[in-house]
């Protein structure tokens, strides 16, 4: 099949298997039934949820087979898979040895958008997506323009694209990605690019690769004549490459920007890209302090956004406006209190070297609280990059043991404390050592640089186990005012 808008039509009657029971695989089922395709949904879990969505889905005519997510279904002329399933995996990789075509939802969207369809603004990157598509429909939003953020945050996708919007800001991961290939949008940016999901994709080129799809065929050559505009990192040398074989291309840098790029001058964020005479003209977009939590990884998100609504056509008082309306997510640099002269920082969102690198430049003396699952990522580079600034180090969950090796050999005049408790309690205690290593002046930040899996249900809850933990350090009470009133900043 072509890769093209197809029509209601064209679906009646098609034998279309949907991989997995997530949120974007019931979208997607839902969205192919109303048009008259014979949907199977298969999910190798069986259990109360996964009913509870079944019974669901078969009353608009889906059929689900729960239990079983390797046997492709007989007849199946088409497979759209949900994010997280391996290319190697049974049932795909069935599909692809039967010449059957294998998309994920993302690729459905893009196929199902009707005519006049509101324009997509994409955004990828190994750290900061949710942060920059959030920003970005801030900054859309304020200069009045009916916009949604979607893909791997937010409406499923394949929903919003059959809505009424203006423009939709698009966040999406290396595995929707590697799931597409006629993706095109009008402008996209790849904020950076470092290892991530590598047991995943299998290697640091195909991750790469994956990444690469955001600016289209040919990396310009699907989005209309001009092709997709680039944004891409001046400061990461892979972002920056991705780029490369893009027509029209925008960077962002925090340092001085040359004409074709927005970057930092004298405190304030300016584009020398997205006016009329880039190597004589610059529009002033905001100040520094108006970006919300400030570090600088953040500044960086903020140009990211910018730039794209930018090339939406916004107009510089609107990213100004929007960046100061934007309140960031939880668990993301988030500030939690201030006690005894010390700063409680909660990134446990930094879930990889490269985005505890990015909290851990954004203070000068730390008490840093680390691990969790590394997922087969090396550390010895991020501890010798941050040893400088670490006042003493708590290190907690099943990976920790490589962090502190690291550590002995890249920091060895810090103190340690190694947690080996895996019980409920086991955060309070974490936040105690790091108290008592503390002094005025100091920030003890949460930036775990693993995954959470290994004790906890996700990173937020590895979060809220934190802000828990500083409120009972601080003496308040579950859902009382810290200190200095707590929350995000």
């Amino acid at each position: 099949m072509d890769a093209q808008v197809v029509t209601s039509g064209e679906w009646a009657g098609r034998r279309v298997c949907v991989a997995g029971a997530g949120v974007s695989g019931r979208a997607a089922a839902r969205v192919l039934a109303e048009r008259g395709a014979r949907v199977t949904l298969v999910e190798g879990r069986d259990g109360p949820e996964q009913r509870a969505h079944a019974a669901e889905l078969e009353a608009r005519g889906v059929t689900v087979r729960l239990g079983d997510g390797e046997t492709l279904p007989e007849g199946t002329d088409l497979v759209v898979i949900s994010p997280g399933w391996r290319p190697d995996a049974p049932l795909p990789a069935a599909a692809a040895a039967a010449g059957i075509e294998v998309y994920g939802e993302v690729e459905l969207a893009w196929r199902l958008r009707p005519a006049g369809a509101a324009p997509w603004l994409a955004i990828t990157g190994t750290d900061g997506k949710t942060t920059v598509v959030r920003m970005l429909a801030s900054i859309l939003a304020a200069a009045g323009h009916d916009a949604l953020a979607v893909g791997n945050v937010g409406t499923p996708i394949v929903e919003a694209v059959l809505e009424k919007h203006d423009v939709l800001a698009v966040e999406l991961s290396s595995y929707q990605l590697y799931w597409s290939s006629s993706l095109a949008p009008p402008a996209a940016a790849v904020l950076n690019v470092a290892p991530d999901h590598l047991d995943w994709h299998g290697s640091m080129d195909a991750y790469i690769a994956a990444k690469a799809k955001i600016f289209g065929p040919g990396a310009g050559d699907g989005a209309g004549p001009e092709g997709t505009l680039a944004v891409y990192n001046a400061d990461d040398p892979v972002s920056a490459g991705l780029a490369e074989g893009a027509r029209r291309r925008v960077g962002f840098t925090l340092g001085v920007p040359r004409p074709g790029a927005l970057g930092v001058v004298e405190g304030l964020l300016v584009d020398r890209a997205l006016v009329g005479d880039p190597e004589r003209e610059a529009a002033e977009l905001a100040e520094l302090h108006d970006v919300r939590p400030f570090a600088p990884h953040n500044v960086a998100n903020a140009l990211a956004a910018a730039a794209l609504a930018r090339a939406y056509g916004v107009p510089p008082g609107a990213v100004r406006e929007g960046l100061r309306a934007f309140v960031p997510d939880p668990h993301r640099i988030q500030h939690v209190a201030e006690i005894g002269g010390v700063t409680y920082i909660n990134d446990s969102k930094a879930t990889q070297p490269h985005a505890a690198a990015a909290s851990l430049a954004a203070y000068d003396s730390i008490v840093w609280i680390a691990g969790g699952l590394l997922k087969g990522l090396e550390v010895d580079d991020l501890v010798r990059s941050c040893a400088g600034r670490l006042r003493g180090a708590v290190l907690l969950g099943r990976d920790r043991a490589r962090i502190a090796e690291a550590l002995a050999r890249h920091a060895p005049d810090i103190p340690v404390v190694d947690v080996a408790d895996t019980d409920t309690g086991a955060m309070d205690r974490v936040v105690n050592e790091a108290a008592a290593l503390a002094e005025p002046g100091d920030t003890v930040l949460l930036a775990p640089v693993g995954a959470s899996f290994d004790m906890f249900a996700n990173y937020p809850a590895r979060g809220d186990a934190f802000i828990a933990a500083v409120r009972r350090l601080s003496g308040a009470g579950p859902g009382s005012a810290l200190p200095d009133g707590g929350g995000p900043r």
